[in-house]
């Protein structure tokens, strides 16, 4: 009898540290799960911010560049207009 009641006490004694390991695990796996998703956020803000930054340096280029076209057209539409009058 007496082995038949320790038998049963060890049996709880093992589920009850199963459960809080469980739930260990379960706090842990959170806690990573957390900070990977704060890492991916952080990392697409630093994404966003340098996408933004190419995207403004890429204008700041065509816009000039535009400018610089125009420009040009105008000399050569002054041009014509000369060599046409002659």
């Amino acid at each position: 009898m007496k082995k038949i009641l320790l038998s049963f006490a060890f049996v709880a004694i093992i589920m009850s540290c199963q459960d809080k390991t469980k739930d260990k695990l379960e706090d842990a796996k959170n806690a990573v799960t957390e900070e990977v998703n704060e890492t991916i956020d952080s990392a697409k803000i630093k994404a966003k911010a340098k996408l933004d930054s190419v995207k403004e340096k890429a204008k700041t280029k065509m816009d000039s560049a535009v400018i610089k076209s125009a420009n040009k057209m105008e000399e050569a539409a002054k041009k014509l207009k000369e060599s046409v009058k002659k």
